[in-house]
């Protein structure tokens, strides 16, 4: 897995710029982790695998799973559209993959042991921060991270994945999809993205435009970065400080609109090969934006209490950071909202 790459000036000033200490005093912020319907979701497995029609299945699925689940459970569910059906579906075309990770899940709950202190150091950074639960999910493949007001909802079905995790029976689009997500390595990575997914709890605004929803992906990994010191193992992080200049450049062209399919939540079908670099120029923002600051707290706070609904006022924030060469970039979009 690549390393983050710092390919111009900014970004190596940026990584001597101290991070949050650790914690030297007791930790005061314990979150609430819910892992209950993991079992509950091997219990619904196990009973329907030795059932072949697949309304009973579902109706199965529904009783054991679903119906007993946590108010996570529920989010999830509504968050990423999920139904019995998705589930059911999911389970008969890919049994290999279910049974191939299944002996990772006790891993999952595990890798979340030293959460707490990156939330003290997050109250430390922005004291103003408000607590969210952090609920472990099994999902039908769609997502392994998200939120819902004020919970956090992790996809462990997605997580315990690995290199070894057999994949055979997907298409070869999800098989590709799958070993560039496994090579982030997601299990060692999960405290990363749990801190990613409660820095999104405290966001605030539907986005109008690609910008507001880059610079809002993108203040959530710098701030991320700041409370644990990393940044993910994905590609964008490599790729876009060391191809700045084309990024921005075409980033600047589809900024303004709200088609994301370019630049976030997106394929390697794009003219760079890389998918999310939307991620990128909004972290490069807040670089930008952290690194001008005479208060770094209060650029936090700031990139934290934005209303990334209001296009004036993130075109400030993208305006005040100059990283596109401190051109001031005033919204002429007409587009609807997203």
């Amino acid at each position: 897995m690549k390393r983050w790459l710092f390919a111009t000036a900014t970004f190596v000033v940026l990584s001597m710029m101290p991070i949050a200490p650790a914690a030297t005093a007791p930790v005061t912020v314990a979150p609430r982790i819910v892992a209950d319907d993991l079992d509950r979701f091997w219990v619904a497995y196990d009973a329907i695998r030795h059932v072949d029609d697949p309304a009973r299945q579902q109706a199965q699925l529904q009783a054991l799973y679903i119906d007993k689940g946590t108010p996570g459970l529920k989010a999830f569910m509504q968050a990423k559209g999920y139904t019995a059906a998705t589930y059911v579906q999911a389970i008969r075309q890919y049994p290999k993959y279910w049974d191939s990770i299944r002996p990772r899940m006790p891993l999952v709950r595990q890798s979340l042991a030293g959460l707490d202190q990156h939330l003290e150091r997050f109250r430390r950074l922005y004291p103003a921060m408000r607590p969210a639960a952090v609920y472990l999910e099994i999902g039908a493949l769609r997502s392994a991270g998200t939120t819902l007001d004020d919970k956090v909802l992790l996809g462990a079905e997605m997580i315990a994945g690995e290199a070894s995790s057999d994949t055979s029976q997907m298409p070869e689009r999800l098989q590709r999809f799958f070993a560039g997500y496994f090579a982030s390595e997601p299990l060692s990575s999960l405290d990363l993205l749990a801190v990613h997914e409660f820095v999104h709890t405290q966001q605030r605004g539907e986005r109008q435009s690609l910008l507001a929803q880059a610079v809002y992906e993108g203040a959530t990994d710098f701030v991320a970065e700041r409370i644990t010191g990393r940044l993910p193992k994905l590609d964008y992080v490599a790729y876009g400080p060391a191809h700045d200049a084309a990024v921005k450049q075409a980033f600047k062209r589809d900024m303004l609109g709200n088609d994301y399919s370019g630049w976030l939540y997106n394929s390697t079908e794009n003219p760079f090969g890389t998918r999310d670099l939307g991620y990128y120029v909004g972290y490069a923002i807040c670089a930008r934006y952290y690194a001008k600051a005479p208060d770094q707290q209060a650029a936090i706070r700031a990139m934290l209490e934005l209303d990334y609904a209001d296009q004036a006022a993130v075109q400030a924030f993208v305006d005040a950071s100059a990283y596109f060469d401190a051109e001031p970039t005033a919204a002429r979009s007409t587009a609807e909202p997203r």
